[in-house]
């Protein structure tokens, strides 16, 4: 008996893929799925060595400011600096985001923050630095990424496919966080052989990988951009109120913003008590940034593996809780171990439920508010950093690093226990909201 030609094909096609899923290749890509497309492949190596350059400044600016002052409140002040811009500027950035393509965004926004890079490396090797130089170019640099990084993330629906999209989202976490690792060790070891002047130079050339990644990319698939004929104004009120009337978006939003406010500023006090606490130079001090990074990898891998098969809440609620009672547990011990093994586990449940939440947002959003949306999610979580800077170098100058950490980690528990207890509410009205 003959198969028809079209039924002997598709038992072909079906043996192909089991055979492929077999393989190790296979395997890699049915757990990572955003490496199927071609343009992600390519993005990814070059994004990696971008933002390894990215954590060797964070780090080594955060280690400078403390040698020229010697004050937390500063530390936490240069953090802000360049963060502050996208608490005002992001929601504009959004809509040039949606208007423009946004390969050519990045194309410009990356460009910039390599000058800016060079310019302070400059400004450390000849000896001129000073605090207000580092807070200047620091909010110049905080300008940069109001628009760079709505676009960035804009940007990942366009080089994959909408099904792989967590994965992506999970990825480039994962990029953020491996950075994590690799970046504030090559920053230590460069700070103590050459200075922190290196280090802003390093970072620096370290653009021209994802600028050179950029350029390679075929065509995205939506590369395309629907103008929006709105005024500006007009174009943010109406992303505002897309977001406010999507119950999950909504939702995702507000606890964002508790994490940025209260979670994520234990990282600006890293500096402080690495050389208070445990009386490290700065390569002791990557090693503590490392650690916390190793755990926000693999954290994001699993997010990228299980997005699909474990509910959602599992990860936000429950890697934030994770996170503070690991964090909590971290400002009680002054056993440099126990002290990497907490900040292993804070960085795992932090970057599990911040990837997701991104993920979130980012599968359920109109493509036609993608940029105004991803734009208010990073308004917040960026924005609202200065907030938790300032807010826990003021406590940790006037109580102890240690008390101003654990406040911030009793508040996120406080938020993740009111996500559980009210997400079924969340769901109900997103089901509403989808049949509307």
């Amino acid at each position: 008996m003959t198969l028809p030609a079209e039924a002997s094909e598709k038992i072909q096609t079906d043996k192909t893929a089991a055979q492929n899923r077999n393989t190790f290749s296979g395997q890699l890509l049915a757990a990572f799925p955003a490496f199927k497309s071609p343009n992600f492949r390519r993005y990814f190596p070059g994004q990696v060595i971008s933002m390894i350059g990215t954590w060797i400044q964070m780090v080594a600016q955060g280690w400078l400011v403390l040698e020229i002052t010697g004050s937390a409140f500063d530390v936490g002040l240069a953090a802000a600096a360049s963060t502050l811009p996208t608490l005002f500027l992001s929601l504009f950035g959004g809509v040039v985001v949606d208007r423009y393509p946004r390969r050519t965004i990045l194309l410009w926004t990356q460009s910039a923050a390599m000058l800016l890079a060079f310019v302070l490396g400059i400004f450390a090797m000849t000896g001129t630095v000073t605090i207000w130089i580092i807070l200047i170019l620091s909010f110049l640099l905080g300008c940069v990424n109001a628009l760079n990084v709505p676009a960035l993330q804009a940007f990942l629906s366009e080089i994959v496919e909408h099904e792989h999209l967590a994965s992506a989202v999970a990825m480039n976490s994962a990029i953020y966080n491996g950075s994590r690792v690799i970046g504030p060790a090559i920053a230590g070891f460069l700070i103590s052989a050459t200075g922190t002047g290196t280090a802003f130079l390093v970072n620096g050339v370290s653009f021209f990988a994802v600028i050179l990644s950029l350029l390679s990319m075929k065509k995205a698939q939506q590369e395309h951009v629907e103008k929006i004929a709105l005024h500006p104004l007009r174009a943010i009120r109406e992303g505002l109120a897309y977001s406010w009337k999507h119950p999950l978006i909504r939702t995702c939003i507000f606890f964002i913003a508790v994490i940025a406010i209260f979670a994520w500023s234990y990282v600006t006090m890293l500096p402080v008590i690495a050389k208070r606490t445990f009386g490290m130079d700065a390569s002791g001090m990557g090693y503590l940034y490392g650690v916390s990074g190793l755990g926000s990898v693999v954290g994001t891998v699993l997010v990228s593996i299980y997005s699909r098969k474990i509910d959602r809440l599992v990860f936000i609620a429950g890697g934030t809780i994770l996170f503070a009672l690991a964090l909590i547990g971290f400002t009680f011990t002054t056993f440099l171990p126990a002290a990497l093994f907490f900040l292993f586990f804070s960085g795992f449940g932090l970057v599990s439920a911040v990837s997701t939440l991104s993920a979130t947002i980012q599968s359920t959003v109109d493509d036609r508010f993608r940029g105004r949306v991803m734009s208010l999610y990073m308004m917040i979580f960026m924005g609202f950093m200065p907030i938790g800077n300032l807010e826990i170098g003021y406590l940790s100058e006037h109580f102890g690093t240690g008390i101003a950490i654990r406040i911030g980690c009793f508040v996120t528990i406080l938020a993740a226990i009111v996500l559980i207890f009210t997400s079924r509410g969340v769901r109900k009205a997103y089901s509403s909201y989808q049949k509307n």
